[in-house]
């Protein structure tokens, strides 16, 4: 078992609390990482690129000239994919780059990205956050106490002030504890944390 200090609001300690090392304390490994990272890149990507073939462009449904005796080559369609203003040959179509990947493999990466938090010493577990009100300072303030500059902010659950007090900060992410995700937790420098939120996820992760 590991144990992880509790600060408040104003980085007091508070107390302790003791976390699995089989969540909180496995070595991470950049090939699981990465494939899950990609996996979360390919399951935002929109997929809405879209081109026009030759049978889709407007017009060239006429054949520009006879067949032989003119000395050009020979053409069906002014809408050809070598001509101006023709289709596309060959061009991206709506698609799904979505692929799955087993649940197996995605719950290890998340252990190692916390792990990887709580071996570098970039994780705060704070007993509450001390948001009373929607106000951006409040969260500055809250950062500053931790020296933080770039950070991803988890609540036990969805908590709107903190949410709406974070959102035109630079380089900061609020998320609810059951949305945490690996691409997040690599890319925020620090992990700022709910203590009823590492509970939950002990518990689920285990």
């Amino acid at each position: 078992m590991a144990t992880l200090a509790v600060y408040s609001s104003q980085k007091e300690k508070v107390g302790d609390i003791d976390v699995s090392d089989d969540v909180f304390g496995i070595e991470p490994k950049v090939g699981v990482l990465h494939e899950v990272v990609k996996w979360q890149l390919a399951k935002r990507r929109s997929g809405t690129a879209s081109t026009k073939t030759r049978s889709e462009v407007r017009g060239g449904g006429r054949k520009p000239w006879r067949q032989k005796g003119t000395g050009r080559a020979r053409i069906g369609s002014i809408r050809a994919p070598h001509w101006r203003h023709g289709g596309v040959a060959h061009g991206p179509k709506p698609r799904d780059y979505s692929y799955s990947l087993p649940k197996k493999v995605r719950r290890l990466a998340l252990k190692m990205a916390l792990s990887d938090k709580v071996a570098s010493d970039r994780i705060f577990v704070l007993r509450e956050f001390g948001i009373e009100e929607i106000k951006t300072k409040k969260v500055a303030e809250l950062l500053k106490a931790f020296g933080c500059n770039q950070a991803v902010v988890v609540t036990s659950d969805r908590d709107e002030k903190v949410e709406l007090s974070a959102r035109n900060i630079p380089g900061v992410k609020v998320l609810v504890e059951k949305g945490i995700n690996v691409y997040d937790l690599l890319k925020y420098e620090y992990l700022l944390i709910e203590e009823k939120a590492v509970q939950n996820l002990d518990e689920r992760l285990k």
